[in-house]
């Protein structure tokens, strides 16, 4: 059944199975998109040039709460865009050294499962 209304496809990053290529489904393959949205930048793909969440903009800003704050803005706007299958109902954003730690909670509408992500952004200006 969430097969069905999360879809099949094939497994991200690409790896290999014993039968080939590895392939997911369901709940996973929803939080394989999520890592994709939040993992592009905008103008990387040509036919949609505002998809993704923009964070590497980010990638040299300080470590600090107004970098942090505009990080849970990208993250919510991208994915209340570009992920229909998922409502998000939190993120929140914590500081952690170098990097960023985005905790995505969010709800599946097709089966109203909540489900959390965590995406670490490493930023390269430190603190």
């Amino acid at each position: 059944m969430t097969e069905q209304v999360h879809g099949r496809g094939l497994a991200f990053p690409l790896r290999l199975s014993a039968g080939g290529v590895a392939e997911s489904a369901g709940a996973a393959k929803v939080a394989e998109s999520i890592r994709i949205i939040l993992g592009t930048q905008h103008g990387e793909r040509a036919m949609r040039p505002d998809f993704g969440a923009d964070l590497r903009s980010l990638a040299f800003a300080p470590n600090n709460g107004a970098t942090a704050d505009l990080a849970r803005h990208n993250v919510t706007d991208a994915l209340t865009r570009w992920e229909p299958r998922i409502d998000v109902l939190d993120v929140t954003v914590a500081q952690d050294g170098a990097r960023l730690l985005i905790d995505v909670r969010y709800r599946l509408r097709a089966t109203n499962e909540v489900h959390n992500l965590v995406y670490p952004f490493y930023l390269e200006g430190g603190r």
